[in-house]
């Protein structure tokens, strides 16, 4: 038998029809106004002038726009795309007019009288996948039944597929939601599912080893593709983790907003984000390999890409126990579920937690509190802070990119859960305005300076400073700024010295000093024991 290991700097890719995944293109809803707006738009803008988008990616300031990375060139290649995304996702864009049509149909004639007869009005293939409704201003609205809907003709396994790679550097990949995966030397595509049980056995040879043929057959690997396959496995064994054995309490910072939290009976992984390990680089980071085997809960604030990412979420879904989402608008199109994504993907054991719920475990109490803002202001419900008790009296809470726009929120919370010890606060308070990643999902598009206003941005210094002030922490971490090089395909952001959300953390880690408080920025690594 044959035993290998996976190289630790084999990255996976979540495809659909090629693009980077996201629970926005899983969601099958989401996905039908994306696939419209988003993908067939940049293609399509390719397909007609390529050196605007070659020009375009080369300009730092155009980092995260609508432009294809492929240097003007390949242009067949996308067109080939373009022409089967319009034959093979036919149903998607029936789907995207259907929901167009009932939209229009609700705003012309629903007038506030009873809404049965309008039911035989809904478009044919949305009957029985959606709610009529009226909310209390006396506004038509739907929701859909997100369950039927993933039951439906328009979730589409086969449009799903994996892309593996070797990462031999930190910003190599092209930004995530502008540039479709086409083949490449380097890179093995594979028409997988991703709820397939072969993910877990492969990813699992990251550290413990597999049987090289067993994984191959499964994975229907070609005569073709087996020579570069071949490269992505070592008979050299990783590092062994160490186990956290103290009495207290160890915290270790990954990158962006991913955080391992460890007693010696258990741990906790907020928003998985894991950079790879086996190539040279200046910036030391932990990975996998600094995880446990078994991760307890991982925990997910909200439904954004760089906090559910799926490329990191499916190399450990063997070694999760248990995920905690927070519950959604339950059908909203702009909310769509983060539970039923998750077991449709292959996740069986997801939790769903609401504001001010909680999980109690022995020496161990998680629970959600409300998050304000990052959503620029839409009907978002899938949002959660989350505060963690260990053992009865150490209290760490993940404010992640809430944005405090209402204090008078946390000083309500505060008298209820106390104050924290550790406070882990995203900073990114630019943000991108709502177009940026809701646009696909809007029925029409908002005036410029609506849409400038309304941004997907955290906190400030006067906005983290107040929650300093409430909480009264002994340690201030600010994080999720996507400082990272390697999350730059993810998050599109570069900072400079003048950069808004420099200074404004800057300033909140200089009142942190005056008030005798631990403050940090953090990027890379850092372990702190408590």
């Amino acid at each position: 038998m044959d035993k290998k290991y996976l190289k630790l700097n084999v990255a996976l890719e979540a495809l659909v029809d090629r693009w980077y995944a996201w629970s926005h293109i899983v969601s099958p809803g989401t996905a039908a106004m994306n696939i419209k707006e988003r993908h067939l738009k940049i293609m399509g803008s390719y397909i007609k002038n390529p050196k605007i988008h070659a020009a375009a990616v080369k300009k730092p300031e155009m980092l995260g726009g609508p432009f294809i990375d492929y240097d003007g060139g390949r242009v067949e290649e996308i067109k080939e795309l373009y022409d089967n995304t319009l034959e093979k996702r036919a149903n998607m864009l029936h789907l995207y007019d259907a929901i167009q049509e009932l939209n229009d149909m609700l705003q012309k004639e629903a007038t506030g009288f009873a809404l049965d007869s309008l039911y035989d009005k809904v478009p044919d293939i949305l009957k029985g996948l959606v709610e009529l409704y009226y909310d209390l201003n006396n506004q038509p609205n739907y929701r859909f039944f997100e369950s039927l809907l993933y039951k439906s003709e328009f979730y589409d396994e086969s449009a799903q597929s994996l892309s593996l790679q070797l990462v031999e550097s930190d910003d190599a990949r092209s930004f995530c939601l502008s540039t479709p995966r086409l083949n490449e030397e380097n890179l093995l595509h594979l028409d997988i599912p991703f709820r397939e049980e072969i993910i877990d056995k492969l990813f699992k040879m990251k550290r413990e080893p597999g049987n090289y043929e067993e994984v191959k057959n499964a994975l229907n690997i070609s005569a073709e593709q087996e020579e570069l396959f071949k490269t992505f496995f070592t008979d050299e064994a990783p590092k062994e983790y160490e186990r956290y054995t103290g009495d207290g309490i160890r915290t270790r910072y990954f990158g962006h907003a991913c955080v391992l939290v460890e007693t010696k009976e258990m741990s906790i992984l907020v928003d998985p984000v894991i950079s790879y390990d086996g190539y040279e680089t200046d910036i030391n980071r932990y990975t996998i390999n600094d995880l446990p085997k078994e991760i307890d809960y991982v925990l997910i604030t909200h439904n954004h890409q760089d906090h559910v990412l799926l490329e990191t979420l499916l190399q450990l879904r063997h070694s999760i126990k248990k995920i905690v989402v927070p519950s959604s608008g339950k059908g909203d199109l702009q909310d769509p579920g983060l539970r039923v994504m998750f077991e449709n993907i292959g996740f069986n054991n997801v939790i769903e937690l609401d504001d001010m719920q909680t999980i109690k475990l022995e020496g161990c109490t998680i629970t959600g509190l409300p998050f304000l803002g990052e959503h620029s202001d839409l009907d978002v419900r899938s949002k959660l802070c989350f505060h963690v008790l260990l053992h009865n009296d150490f209290r760490v809470l993940f404010v992640a990119d809430s944005r405090n726009v209402e204090p008078k929120l946390y000083e309500r919370i505060q008298k209820i859960v106390g104050n924290a010890d550790v406070i882990f606060l995203g900073m990114e308070c630019d943000g991108a305005p709502l177009s940026w990643l809701y646009g696909p999902l809007l029925y029409k598009p908002l005036p410029r300076e609506q849409d400038q206003s309304r941004r997907l941005a955290g906190c400030d210094y006067k906005q983290g400073n107040s929650l300093v002030e409430i909480f009264n922490p002994k340690n201030v971490f600010v994080y999720a700024m996507g400082l990272e090089p390697w999350l730059e395909f993810i998050s599109s952001i570069k900072y400079t010295d003048e950069s808004k959300p420099i200074i404004e953390s800057n300033m909140l880690l200089d009142k942190c000093k005056e008030l005798g408080i631990d403050g940090e920025r953090l990027f890379g690594e850092k372990t702190i024991e408590y």
